[in-house]
Parts: C-alpha cells; structure tokens; sequence
C-alpha cells in the first residue's frame, strides 16, 4: 500500500508492463507531469513525445493499433479530450481501436492550475460515446491492476487520473475488474456511492458519522458501471449519495440515477458534485470546502438524508 498520485502509480505501471513489446506510449508534451515519461527513459524506441498536438497524439495512437500495438496516449485531460473530440469519436470509439486515453490532473482537485484546466466535464463527454470505457482508480493499487487491466481489454477506454496524493485504500488482495464496483465498508440506513479522489473524502466524511449507519461503495468503472450492484445497495439502503470530483452533469451521479430509474427504485438522492460552474484558482482543500466536495459536505449530506 502506497500514498501516492494516481498518476505516479500508472507511470510506475506502464513500466512495468514494458516488457511486452506491444505496449507504446503516447504524450503532449506533459510526459514529466503524467509519469509517462518514466516508460519513456526505460523504453524510448516505444515511446512518443507528440508535442501540444493532441489530435495527432490521437490518430497517431489510432494508426499504431490498427498494427498490433496497444498504445496508450496520454495527456491533461483538459487538451486531451478538449482538442480532440472529432478524432476520438471517428478514428477510436467509431473504429473500435484498441486505444487507451490517459487523461491527468482531472476535477478540481487539480487546485492551483485554475479553472481552465479543472477538467470537471470528461466523463460526461465520455460516458456519451458508444464503444467507450470510463474508468477512474481511487488509490495506488487500483490504478496499477487497472492500467494492466485496461492494457488486456481490446477496445477504447478513457482512463480518468488525478494530481494530488491520496491515501492508500486497498492492499494487494483487491482485485480490480473492469465493470464492477466495491462494497469498501458496510453499513445499515444509507449507501454513497464514490469514485476517484472522493473515496478518500467519503472515508474522511464517515469517521465523523456513526459509521454502523452508512455503506461506501467504490465505482472505479463508470461505464460500464456495476448496475447489478447499484440496484442492489440502493434497495437495501434507505437512502442513496453519490460524491464524485466533476459537474452534477453527466457524471457519476448521472449514471446512477438512470439505473435507479431504469429499475424504478425510488429513494432520497443526494448528488456531492460540481454545482454546474467553474471554479477558481485555489488549494485542492479550499476549493472542496467552498464548492460543496469536501468530508464536511458529504457528512452533512449524510445526517441531512437520514434524519
């Protein structure tokens, strides 16, 4: 167990995996701050500095797994999906190609970077797209089976990753797989439903509520997202939150509610999300508290749903 960035722990896993020499490795320019360039220095005939280029990065990657390769572009997200969303629907999701899309310093969690590259709108853009896999780690361990898993999957995948530290959660028995979620910790009256960073901020969040009460459940794929499981915690909770570091809008709380509608199951619903606005420039902690992300908001939601 390790705490780390989500993103140390994919550069770390990607050179691990360079021994298969199928794997390539893609960038725009932002190696240094994605950990891509960790692959670069121990594979450089395999790896690939495309330059503020993001569209080229994408059809580049596209053309290299039409050959066999398995190429994994990475970039911040906010240019990443932000420049280069003719080229990922038609040469990726469209085509099916065995493209990994590694988007960094995702949500507002990316703090002192400032609005324009708070990426709060990635999975609602991706979660859209037919043939697309969502998946967003919540510590170390997650993202290093995940980044192995997501190299065995044949197909486009959006692999969402952050900036800033988080505590190690899972130990090596976890055993990440793609379209399933986790029961972390088992409660009785009301189930959150967390993904990424607000793992971490939902753990927080339960050490200051009577923890017997509340269920935490793990959604690290948002699409295909584990409706069998959702259905199940939501009918078996008197109420359901969901808390995820990006807009109310077309993220996870999103997803949860069209399964819960497609069920017709019917509870209070709290979404802990981005209020549909931009941010500021600003601490990861300070912009939390002040837009409605941190352990303090999620506990108050929790005591709100269940009094």
């Amino acid at each position: 167990m390790k705490d780390a960035p989500t993103r140390d722990a994919y550069g770390q896993a990607l050179v691990e995996m360079g021994a298969d020499p199928r794997i390539v490795v893609l960038d725009a320019g932002v190696s240094d701050s994605t950990r891509s360039k960790k692959f670069g220095e121990k594979y450089p005939e395999r790896f690939f500095n495309m330059g503020i280029a993001e569209a080229d990065m994408v059809c580049t990657a596209a053309g290299l797994a039409t050959t066999g390769k398995i190429p994994f572009a990475t970039g911040f997200a906010c240019f990443l999906l932000g420049r280069t969303m003719d080229q990922v629907l038609v040469s990726i999701a469209y085509s099916r190609t065995n493209v990994k899309l590694v988007g960094t310093h995702t949500g507002l969690a990316v703090g002192e970077d400032g609005p324009t590259a708070q990426m709060i709108v990635d999975i609602a853009y991706t979660r859209a797209i037919p043939n697309m896999v969502v998946v967003q780690p919540a510590d170390w361990e997650e993202t290093t089976q995940a980044t192995r898993a997501l190299a065995e999957y044949d197909g486009p995948v959006y692999f969402r990753l952050g900036r800033p530290k988080v505590k190690a959660i899972f130990d090596s028995s976890y055993k990440f797989e793609i379209g399933k979620g986790r029961v972390m910790k088992k409660g009785s009256d009301l189930v959150i439903f967390a993904t990424g960073i607000m793992v971490q901020e939902s753990l927080k969040a339960m050490e200051m509520l009577d923890g017997n009460k509340v269920t935490l459940v793990n959604i690290s794929t948002l699409k295909p997202i584990d409706r069998d499981l959702i259905m199940e915690m939501a009918s078996s909770h008197k109420a359901v939150i969901t808390a995820e570091d990006h807009n109310l809008i077309g993220g996870l709380g999103d997803a949860v509610g069209e399964v819960l509608l497609d069920a017709q199951i019917s509870k209070p619903f709290k979404r802990i999300a981005v209020k549909d606005q931009f941010a500021e420039t600003g601490t990861r902690a300070e912009l939390f508290e002040k837009y409605g992300l941190s352990a303090n908001h999620i506990a108050q939601a929790v005591k709100d749903l269940l009094k």
